[in-house]
Order: C-alpha cells, then structure tokens, then sequence
C-alpha cells in the first residue's frame, strides 16, 4: 500500500539526468564527489556513468589519474515522448544553475 509520504518522495530528474548535468558542471569532477552531490553511492554513479557511455551520451578520456568526460549533447533522449529533443535542452536547462550544498537530513 502506497502511503502519503511514499507519494511525497518522488521528484522529476532520475539519477541518469542528475549524474548527467553534475559532469556537464564539471567535466574533470569525480564520481565521489557526484555521489556526494546527488545522495547515492559511488558505486551507483559507476554504474550510471557505464549506462551513458554504453549509450553514446558520454565519453571519458583518461588525464593523468583522473577521468575527463565530455558529453554527446545532441544524443537523443530515450523514450519515445522526448526522443525528438537532444540531451542539450536538459543541459542548458539545468547545467547553468549552481548546485546548492546537501543540507544533512
């Protein structure tokens, strides 16, 4: 049985997208640091970050120890209701604006 906070706790952006918009902040920015952002763990970011390369959303390029990423902006999104629009429109959307600092909960 689904309750009111249950019903309360969903948002809009999945995990891909915010994973997606925190590289496009920073491209040299480490998976550790995503995990902080976004509240998941890094592990789960590896993963994502897996996900959007398989799919041709992203490429990393290996800079001393550290991975740089560029994205594939005009990659398509997935499912078929957005598919006519390129990733770019999220990007530029969010991108831009500055992640405030997780708060503890």
């Amino acid at each position: 049985m689904t309750t009111a906070k249950d019903r309360s706790s969903w948002t809009f952006l999945t995990h891909h997208a915010r994973v997606l918009l925190e590289i496009a902040r920073n491209p040299e920015v480490r998976l550790r640091e995503v995990a902080e952002v976004i509240g998941i763990t890094e592990r789960a970011v590896q993963g994502i970050v897996a996900d959007l390369h398989e799919a041709g959303y992203l490429t990393r390029d290996r800079v001393g120890r550290r991975n740089r990423y560029q994205l594939n902006l005009d990659q398509h999104f997935r499912h078929h209701t957005e598919a006519h629009a390129p990733v770019r429109a999220l990007v530029e959307l969010f991108a831009s604006v500055e992640t405030p600092p997780k708060t503890p909960s």
